[in-house]
């Protein structure tokens, strides 16, 4: 399903002529500037009221734009981001026994 949803956003990017623009370093940033408007949402909320949160909607568009982005650049840089957490996980495992 993951391999499906890149070669949507490879497409998508495609027909509008964006892969110019999408170098590794303009992707990485891309992250950083969406994970910060992700963590706007939350900027004023108390930990209670993060967890409370009515309208789910702006907060999903910031998360499909991490990972739009996140996707891109695994496309760009050939990472299998399925194997990249599952190997990320194995060491997570190792490093904090549960």
């Amino acid at each position: 399903m993951i391999y499906e949803l890149m070669s949507e956003i490879r497409a998508f990017n495609k027909a509008r002529k964006w892969d110019e623009y999408h170098t590794p370093k303009n992707l990485a940033t891309s992250v950083v500037i969406e994970a910060a408007e992700l963590a706007e949402k939350f900027q004023w909320l108390t930990p209670a009221e993060s967890c409370e949160i009515e309208d789910l909607g702006p907060v999903a568009d910031e998360v499909a734009d991490v990972f739009i982005y996140l996707l891109n650049l695994c496309d760009k840089l050939h990472i299998d981001p399925y194997k990249a957490v599952k190997h990320k996980l194995q060491v997570n495992g190792r490093r904090f026994k549960a």
